[in-house]
């Protein structure tokens, strides 16, 4: 297992992004219209060159801003990794001049990015792409179909669109393409969420890209997807830890000061117990969620398997704590405008996005039994045949 450890200038730059997070980005966000992109708070994250982290840091320092940030302000925590998102693949796959064209807008809160990866019937199984690029010149296609559930769609100033290029080849027949929101044949229409983020549906009506337009090679569309993945999936486990500390400290004040039953609420057993539970799954996504980021820093082989596993403890650890902690409230947390009726219904959506839950075992398991490799030997005596069977597990390379 790889090791880490945070020194005191990551410890002290968390705790002064949450005061951040508190005295310049709250007050922006509950300034927002629900459902549509907050782009005075996507500026903000701009001038505070938030945004520019996002391409200078590796995975650990993008989990500690995602878990400040969701801590105070999960709507800018949201804006910073929608961003992020959107213009990783650039910065991961593009040519000098697609970088050029976009991401100076994106590190300033300028231009809005968004990913284009899931379909109506291609959530998660992302290789059963359906949208079509149809050969239309020389260097040029048309893309002809739909994609849903596109964060800051259809407000985004780009989108990187994941289509088929190459009929019944499965994920080696997908390519990535950079598509401005003015192409011609794009349209779009804003989705009203459990949780109101900017979120819609992009309809492809043979618009028009070119070769300048490819992002990376042809054909090889689903490594920039995956890439990009198994950096985001650890960041947003980062994502969930931040919110269910938020839930824990807040039950902790509640269960402290609540008379019940002649003493304090932390006085029953059962309370207690439950409080402990919520700290003892926190911690341990906190340090899965860590671990897995220091791997993809390290450029570890085992990267897609500590980013499944990261995501998965860290999403459902807090739809526990998150639930647990409304249990513990009671009423009060499911009056409208409560911290904890927030974190209730921000809570349930990471456990389908970027891989669903069932998605992340499946990667685990793939993973765990690629690295499972059997031999069979035979030796040889002088007296006779001896056939041996010989099982050996290891890591694969």
């Amino acid at each position: 297992m790889t090791a880490f450890s945070l020194d005191p200038a990551q410890t002290a730059r968390s705790a002064e992004l949450r005061t951040l997070a508190v005295r310049r980005l709250r007050p922006l966000a509950e300034q927002g219209e629900p459902g549509r992109v907050n782009r005075a708070l996507v500026a903000e994250l701009g001038q505070l060159g938030l945004l520019d982290r996002l391409f200078t840091s590796g995975a650990l320092e993008l989990c500690l801003m995602r878990e400040s940030l969701a801590y105070a302000c999960t709507e800018a925590e949201t804006a910073l990794a929608l961003q992020g998102l959107g213009a990783h693949p650039v910065h991961a796959h593009g040519t000098p001049a697609q970088r050029a064209r976009w991401l100076p807008g994106v590190r300033a809160g300028t231009t809005v990015a968004a990913f284009a990866l899931t379909e109506p019937d291609a959530g998660s199984d992302a290789a059963a792409l359906t949208l079509t690029a149809r050969p239309d010149s020389p260097s040029g296609w048309r893309l002809t179909g739909e994609k849903c559930w596109i964060s800051n769609a259809p407000e985004a100033g780009f989108y990187t669109v994941f289509a088929r290029t190459t009929p019944g080849a499965g994920s080696r027949g997908v390519t990535a393409f950079l598509v401005p929101a003015d192409r011609p044949g794009l349209g779009g229409a804003p989705l009203d969420m459990l949780s109101p983020h900017p979120i819609g549906v992009l309809s492809f009506d043979a618009v028009p890209v070119t070769a300048d337009d490819v992002l990376g090679e042809p054909d090889r569309g689903f490594r920039v997807a995956m890439t990009t993945l198994n950096l985001f999936r650890p960041s947003v486990g980062a994502f969930a830890v931040g919110m269910a500390q938020a839930a824990l400290d807040a039950t902790l004040a509640h269960t402290a000061g609540r008379d019940a039953f002649g003493g304090k609420l932390k006085d029953l057993q059962a309370v207690s117990h439950q409080v402990a539970e919520m700290a003892l799954r926190t911690e341990a996504a906190r340090l899965m969620v860590y671990a897995a980021a220091t791997a993809y820093d390290e450029r570890a082989p085992d990267v897609p398997r500590r980013s499944a596993m990261a995501k998965l403890l860290a999403t459902e650890t807090a739809q526990y704590v998150v639930d647990t902690a409304v249990q513990l409230h009671g009423a009060r947390a499911l009056r409208r405008g409560h911290l904890l009726e927030h974190l209730y219904r921000e809570v349930r959506a990471p456990r389908i996005y970027e891989g669903a839950s069932e998605v992340q075992r499946g990667i685990i398991a793939k993973e765990l039994y690629a690295a499972v490799r059997s031999t069979e030997t035979v030796t040889t005596t002088g007296t006779g045949a001896t056939e041996t069977t010989e099982t050996t597990v290891e890591a694969a390379p």
